[in-house]
């Protein structure tokens, strides 16, 4: 077992090594160039659609532009913007934020073409409903003899959303922040515990299919992230001589590799720093690997480019925002310097510094919510891959597989599960990408369309 789990680990670390950077990262520069530089000059545009100013009731889909959005947020907003930016500032300091924010703008180009291609080349599933996601978006666009491709994604997508990692690091916060330290017993039972909880809760959701998981994901979104923004804005508020001094740090130690020690990050290794925050940021959004076209590819819409636009909004918000603010909140409290501590811990203590009593569970509500809301659209992404492989009369098989998993999740801390999972899920981003950049000419072609018609509107 120990030697299979060494394979698993190393297979993890290959997969989201230099070669996928370089794809996601890459290809997504290319993008963004090729598109000379769409996300910023639509971003207004983008803003008006979402607010659906363009929708028809009459168009195909199931969800509107904001529910679509807030269900690919859903799985993009959790343990990746509160641990992960955490665990990017306790090895690199403050410049990997800057790489964050370099993978978030790349991001958006890539998430504007990868969910134009899901609402271009819609397929239908075996009972005839129309669907949307990289599966779809291979077949149709570049024929049969790329099924193979379609099928790895779809494969890579059943394992990959399985939610043993965020179920672990979810009942791991509610150990350490809730139980532990109002002397409750922490161990086996309270895990388990805390996975029944979890199993009802999803359950609820999840068994009602994509319009209960569009609706719960539509209201717990925008009030999390707007609850997490105002306790962000209270330290920033308290701490608001820090922080000139630490934006400052972020661009200027972007490219000194220095850790918050003063001493040489990786030996003075610039490259090593920026394949930590582009990392953490690709981990965060998820731009490029595939999950959040499946969303956008339910959408209303009889117009790729407007899903596209909007999609595009999801890693402005998830790293420029949702990360910054917890980049500033550990850094203008100054607790990434005296604390031992880190991940989720490290955010929590910024919390605690400035809100004594109650901030770390304010911090932890925050988490729970950010970390069930992803459960419900993993669930609905396995089922979307389960549906393409098997048929979609046997995509509820998959909801049970998945509620089983939130157990063996929340009272195991199974290494070798959690590295196969975080392996598979960035291989999907091999056939994602690799269509995406063979199609992306396609979408610039409907862009010039696009732009054309609303000039003439």
């Amino acid at each position: 077992m120990a030697t299979l789990n060494d394979i698993i680990k190393e297979f993890a670390a290959l997969v989201w090594g230099l070669p996928l950077l370089i794809l996601l990262i890459g290809g997504g520069l290319y993008l963004l160039i090729y598109s000379r530089f769409l996300p910023f000059r639509f971003i207004g545009h983008a803003f008006q659609v979402l607010r659906g100013k363009y929708d028809n009731p009459n168009d195909p889909g199931e969800i509107t532009h904001f529910q679509a959005l807030t269900t690919a947020l859903s799985a993009t907003v959790g343990m990746g913007n509160i641990a992960g930016v955490a665990v990017a500032i306790a090895i690199g300091g403050p410049g990997a934020v800057f790489w964050m924010w370099v993978s978030a703008i790349i991001g958006m180009a890539t998430k504007f073409f990868t969910s134009t291609l899901a609402v271009l080349y819609r397929g239908k599933d075996s009972e005839g409903q129309l669907q949307g996601g990289p599966m779809y978006f291979i077949v149709k666009g570049l024929g049969k003899k790329w099924k193979p491709l379609a099928v790895m994604f779809s494969v890579c997508g059943l394992v990959g959303a399985l939610p043993i990692f965020n179920v672990n690091q979810l009942t791991q916060a509610i150990n350490d922040i809730l139980l532990a330290p109002n002397h409750i017993e922490v161990g086996f039972t309270s895990s388990l515990i805390i996975g029944l909880i979890l199993v009802v809760i999803t359950s609820i959701v999840i068994l009602g299919g994509l319009d209960r998981i569009s609706k719960t994901a539509s209201k717990l979104v925008p009030a999390m992230v707007g609850l997490y923004f105002i306790l962000v804005v209270f330290i920033l508020a308290v701490n608001v001589q820090e922080i000139p001094k630490y934006m400052g740090m972020i661009f200027s130690n972007a490219f000194t590799a220095q850790n918050f020690k003063g001493d040489n990050f990786l030996g003075g290794a610039v490259g090593g720093l920026i394949l930590l925050g582009i990392r953490r940021g690709a981990f965060s959004n998820e731009a490029g690997i595939g999950t959040a076209p499946m969303a956008h590819g339910a959408a209303k819409t009889a117009e790729p480019i407007r899903e596209g636009l909007v999609a595009m909004l999801g890693p402005a918000i998830d790293t420029l925002v949702v990360c910054t603010l917890t980049a500033l909140a550990i850094l203008v409290t100054g607790v990434w310097q005296t604390s031992d501590a880190n991940g989720v811990s490290l955010t929590a203590s910024a919390f605690a510094h400035d809100m004594p009593g109650v901030g770390k569970y304010l911090l932890l509500l925050c988490i729970f919510v950010f970390s069930i809301s992803s459960l419900f659209s993993y669930a609905y992404y396995g089922t979307k891959c389960m549906s393409f492989l098997f048929g979609a009369d046997k995509k509820h098989y998959y909801n049970y597989f998945y509620i089983g998993s939130i157990i063996l999740g929340a009272t195991t801390s199974l290494s070798l599960m959690i590295n196969l999972i975080d392996g598979f899920f960035a291989l999907m981003a091999i056939p994602t990408m690799v269509a995406t950049l063979i199609m992306a000419p396609r979408v610039l072609a409907r862009v010039k369309v696009y732009v054309a018609n609303l000039k003439n509107a």
